[in-house]
């Protein structure tokens, strides 16, 4: 089963973070169970088709705490496993909001 993990918020940005955070990709990785991972652009674009016409809209659309930074596309056994990579990169940033959905095909 594939996961497509977001976080969502300012991270405390410090030298115990990234190192945790270095420790826990490389676990995954190995494990391999993490597919990608990285940064995603505050805001983006959004396309919308109608009657033929698509309107292209270019963001941010919220403010900058409500949108997705980062993302992770992990491949595990069940959802409960992705909640427990959750709790676990929760844990290591503290305080925050995240969304996962499962990726079919």
């Amino acid at each position: 089963m594939r996961f497509l993990m977001t976080s969502v918020g300012e991270m405390r940005a410090d030298e115990a973070l990234y190192l945790e955070m270095g420790n826990f990709i490389e676990e995954l990785t190995k494990a391999g169970s993490l597919v990608a991972t990285g940064g995603m652009e505050v805001g983006g674009t959004v396309f919308r088709a109608s009657g033929g016409e698509l309107t292209v809209m270019d963001g941010p659309f919220a403010e900058a705490k409500e949108l997705a930074g980062g993302f992770a596309l992990v491949e595990v056994a069940s959802k409960e496993e992705a909640m427990e990579l959750a709790r676990r990169f929760f844990k290591i940033i503290g305080e925050g909001e995240g969304r996962m959905q499962q990726i079919y095909g």
